[in-house]
């Protein structure tokens, strides 16, 4: 997976912070969905590798519960983790003890499960 990752970076558009990121969900039936960053000069307009995976995935009519894991890396060669955008989503659409494969480019790998990442997570609950 990480040679993946990292021939991803290349399809990333990141032109004004040079730190691509991609992303590759993995659904419980093996099917994987690619996602990388794309930035724009309206920096609101701009869509996360993760995200980008995800919801490529929906968009393909996955749903709710059918993702099984993320796989994450940023370009800088340290290990990053998914934004609280991002990790809003995860924690929307990926069941608590998914697990989220953070990596990077030198083939380090650190696994948080989404509690972890989102140990306080908004959900339909909140909003009744």
């Amino acid at each position: 997976m990480i040679e993946k990752l990292i021939k991803l970076h290349s399809n990333s558009y990141s032109p004004y912070s040079n730190y691509a990121v991609s992303a590759i969900a993995v659904m419980n039936d093996g099917t994987e969905f690619n996602g990388v960053n794309v930035e724009n000069a309206a920096y609101g307009a701009s869509i996360c590798a993760e995200r980008s995976a995800i919801l490529s995935a929906i968009s393909n009519g996955y749903k709710k519960g059918d993702f099984k894991e993320l796989y994450v890396m940023v370009s800088s060669g340290e290990i990053g983790t998914p934004c609280f955008q991002c990790r809003q989503v995860i924690s929307e659409l990926f069941n608590k003890d998914s697990i989220v494969h953070c990596c990077s480019t030198k083939g380090e790998m650190v696994d948080y499960k989404v509690s972890e990442l989102c140990p306080f997570p908004f959900g339909e609950d909140d909003l009744k």
